[in-house]
């Protein structure tokens, strides 16, 4: 007996025996779970025409997954705003510097459903800050040089930057250049240009070979800071290489 198709059959019949599901003495039938093609009476004439509807079903099975597999999945799953905000908040309760540090740059761009509030975001970054976040003493030196959510205050925000220079923080470093040479004082901008140059920043090369094209640096120094930079860079990418390496070999 060939295999009867549930769709587009004469009738719902055990695609074995022909038995129907209608009238007196019919019987409930089941379909085949791994195709859906076929409907049987039960698990006898499943296994009397297994044989019979084999290359069939293993065929629209597989069908049926690729349809699964090309058709679900599209869209990558949203982000649980509440939970996320939730799991930060019960960190911050715990006084967690990076929880805190991170709620102020989700209160600053607007994220995980909370209202843009830059005040909050100063509030939090302090917090932050007091307990060891160097990170968050490098955003407040932003926002006091900008007076975002804060009256502007540069002589503030070199003070933030200083402190965040002072633990490693190469922006900071960088933006106190800046401080120094909005003030004029462009000897001590080049020195902190050029220690950052030589951190594997670039904008401090280019901040150094404005002030050398301004007759404000010398070549030297210049000289030194690219030379400086393409060696933290080389030395990057041969830790970089190395970790690779190392993976490999593991």
């Amino acid at each position: 007996m060939s295999c009867i198709a549930v769709d587009g059959g004469p009738a719902d019949v055990c695609a074995n025996c022909g038995m129907g599901s209608g009238g007196e003495g019919g019987v409930k039938l089941r379909d085949c779970t791994a195709c859906r093609l076929v409907k049987y009476c039960g698990v006898d004439c499943q296994r009397a025409h297994r044989r019979q509807h084999k290359k069939a079903c293993k065929q629209r099975a597989a069908e049926l997954k690729d349809e699964q597999l090309y058709c679900q999945g599209l869209e990558r799953p949203e982000d649980n705003d509440a939970d996320s905000l939730a799991m930060i908040r019960v960190r911050v309760a715990k006084k967690d510097p990076a929880a805190i540090y991170f709620l102020g740059n989700h209160y600053s761009d607007g994220k995980c459903g909370l209202q843009k509030d830059m005040r909050k975001a100063v509030d939090l970054w302090t917090e932050a800050a007091e307990l060891g976040t160097t990170e968050a003493l490098f955003h407040l030196g932003v926002v006091y040089n900008h007076g975002e959510g804060v009256q502007k205050d540069k002589a503030k925000a070199a003070e933030f930057y200083m402190k965040a220079t002072m633990q490693g923080h190469v922006m900071s470093r960088c933006n106190l250049g800046h401080s120094e040479a909005e003030k004029g004082k462009h000897k001590r901008a080049v020195r902190h240009f050029l220690i950052s140059a030589k951190m594997g920043h670039k904008r401090s090369v280019e901040n150094i070979k404005g002030l050398f094209i301004a007759g404000l640096a010398t070549k030297e120094q210049y000289a030194e800071a690219l030379k400086g930079y393409q060696d933290a860079v080389e030395e990057m990418k041969s830790h970089d290489r190395d970790e690779a390496s190392a993976l490999r070999k593991s």
